[in-house]
């Protein structure tokens, strides 16, 4: 929660906060995600507009996920830019008698910004999609689950035997023993 009361309701008026905050739970998707109690570097800019207070700046951190080829740690810097209005209570009375009906209008909690929802709303989606450990990631074998970027993965095959051809390769052993006799 940011204190806007020094600010009061005059257009115009801005300040600078910049702070360090801890990340809420589920900050991220099913595979990446800012841990909950980890540093969020906040560089905000609060402006009394006419209608409430516009907070713009930016937002960093680090997520940690899986890569979604080898399922190996992912660390990923998130930096992403958070521009909010939240208007005043009046304000958004009005905004709703005269049919507005925009769900995404943010109302102040008296003299309180709550960050939390415009900070999930912007930190989520600057994640990536489908993580990765490294671009070139060769992910896991699908035989046996193998890690293929492992060096000791590196010349890592299978031999793969048509079902089809079973019943020749079983003739065709029979024989090579009865050369070997």
């Amino acid at each position: 929660m940011l204190d806007t009361h020094e600010l009061g309701r005059r257009p115009g008026t801005m300040r600078r906060e910049q702070r360090t905050v801890p990340a809420p739970e589920d900050l991220g998707t099913a595979v990446i995600g800012v841990p909950a109690g980890s540093d969020l570097r906040l560089d905000l800019r609060l402006e009394a507009v006419m209608e409430g207070i516009l907070v713009s700046g930016s937002v960093s951190g680090r997520a940690v996920g899986e890569c979604v080829r080898c399922l190996t740690e992912v660390v990923e810097d998130v930096d992403a830019e958070v521009q909010e209005l939240y208007v005043y209570p009046e304000r958004a009375r009005v905004a709703v008698e005269d049919g507005d009906e925009d769900e995404d209008v943010r109302e102040l909690e008296g003299d309180l910004v709550d960050l939390e929802p415009a900070l999930r709303d912007t930190v989520v989606p600057a994640l990536p999609f489908r993580p990765v450990c490294t671009p070139d990631c060769p992910g896991l074998c699908s035989e046996c689950g193998a890690r293929l970027a492992d060096p000791e993965n590196a010349d890592h095959t299978h031999e793969v035997l048509d079902p089809r051809w079973a019943e020749l390769d079983r003739v065709k052993s029979m024989f090579d023993d009865t050369k070997e006799s």
